[in-house]
């Protein structure tokens, strides 16, 4: 299979990619940070022991004005895409009220509108796919009904604008065989954890929740279209 993630440079975006091209699959990592997203690719071909992860540095935020180039980028490495995993995230921990509006679209650009038209953009990579699975990395700071933590509003609620689109797609992609499905993911030891909550000791280390989701990358389309579900053992 091949599949796209996005974030792919640290994180659970970079274990994701080791498990998958470890366990033979081709990885399309994207990420603006080339240096990282280089060194990603060269751990997962090592791991693997052959070229299964190539690097994509893109800025997705870009992505509405330059849908062409992308598409050609991934046509020229793989010719089809068979799971799309938006894993990318940006969060600022900010009282509300200091929030400049500028960073505050800022993380809408790139939790919620920018995994919104990749989705849209590599629709017509997925035509000839037997899987066609999109999943959306979403927070349980952005689950309805979690618990809520002071300075990430905007994280927040972009995370539940995501969760909210999962499940209109779902039901509009229904006739393409496209399923859109959602992960609320808790408490993993990633550097963004470390940024919002400074010195916390999450349960779960990103290998471990990358097992998870190659699973549910690979298999959760056959259970689920258009949930979000929780994947969190702890608060937060």
């Amino acid at each position: 299979m091949n599949f796209l993630i996005t974030g792919a440079s640290r994180g659970i975006g970079a274990a994701l990619a080791e498990s998958a091209s470890s366990a033979g699959h081709t990885v399309l990592l994207v990420s603006r940070n080339n240096t990282r997203l280089a060194r990603v690719a060269g751990k997962c071909n090592e791991l693997a022991g052959r070229e299964l992860a190539h690097a994509i540095p893109f800025d997705l935020t870009e992505l509405d004005h330059l849908q062409d180039e992308f598409i050609s980028l991934v046509k020229g490495i793989a010719g089809r895409v068979d799971a799309i995993v938006n894993n990318a995230g940006q969060l600022i921990n900010k009282p509300f009220v200091l929030v400049p509006p500028g960073d505050a679209r800022e993380v809408f650009e790139t939790n919620f509108f920018a995994p919104a038209f990749l989705i849209r953009t590599c629709l017509s990579l997925m035509a000839g796919s037997d899987l066609k699975h999109v999943v959306n990395i979403t927070s349980m700071a952005g689950y309805q009904g979690s618990a809520k933590y002071p300075g990430l509003s905007y994280y927040s609620a972009s995370k539940a604008a995501l969760g909210s689109l999962t499940e209109c797609l779902a039901q509009e992609l229904e006739d393409q065989g496209v399923k859109v499905n959602a992960l609320a993911i808790g408490s993993v030891q990633t550097e963004m954890l470390a940024e919002a909550f400074p010195g916390l000791r999450a349960p779960l280390e990103p290998s471990q929740m990358a097992e998870y989701l190659l699973w549910f990358t690979l298999e959760g389309g056959k259970y689920f279209n258009g949930k979000v579900l929780p994947v969190s053992s702890s608060t937060p």
